[in-house]
């Protein structure tokens, strides 16, 4: 039976209860791409560090289709974060989701949901993005998403293990000022103020 595709989730703010979500992330599978399975302090630190975030984010991913068992579900985890780039601030953005919901569309439905929440919450212009260059499916997530692919770059994830990763870019304000252009008085219609 074909998996029935997730084209719309939920974020729901990471909560104390939340930490069985890093636990599940964090198998052979899960953690290929990323150096590997976390020891459980590492985890218990990220956990804290998620619960207390003061800039961007971090939610569980809840399905609101994808048919009978996955509706109401929790599939997966998806945040933003401020980081320093390139001698800037940005946000960036990771996610995870779970074996048994991977290959229906989750992931982009969620990195859509979290570009709104980056967009909301202002401060950064652009959202990026670093998925391995050995990860087709995250990297295939960043296009589906409207990411701009920028560059190759070394990165260090976790701490210590260096990686070759996509940077991946969104322009947060230009749908803004797209839609703010479109919602503004055409000039030839526009009552003249002199009259």
């Amino acid at each position: 039976m074909d998996k029935q595709r997730v084209t719309r989730v939920e974020l729901a703010a990471w909560g104390e209860g939340d930490f069985w979500l890093l636990e599940r992330a964090n198998a052979p599978e899960m953690t290929d791409h990323l150096g590997g399975p976390e020891s459980t302090e590492a985890l218990e630190r990220r956990h804290r560090r998620y619960l207390e975030m003061a800039k961007g984010g971090m939610f569980r991913v809840v399905a609101v289709d994808g048919g009978e068992g996955v509706a109401g579900r929790t599939v997966g985890s998806i945040g933003f974060w401020e980081r320093e780039w390139r001698g800037g601030q940005v946000w960036e953005t990771g996610w995870a989701v779970l074996p048994e919901f991977q290959g229906r569309g989750v992931a982009a439905a969620a990195a859509g949901a979290v570009v709104e929440a980056a967009r909301e919450a202002g401060g950064h212009r652009h959202l990026h993005a670093f998925p391995s260059v050995d990860h087709p499916a995250s990297n295939g997530v960043c296009k589906r998403a409207g990411f701009v692919w920028l560059e190759e770059v070394a990165f260090e994830y976790p701490k210590g293990t260096w990686m070759t990763c996509n940077d991946w870019r969104l322009d947060l304000w230009e749908a803004t000022e797209a839609t703010e252009a479109a919602e503004a008085p055409d000039a030839a219609t526009a009552p003249d103020a002199a009259e």
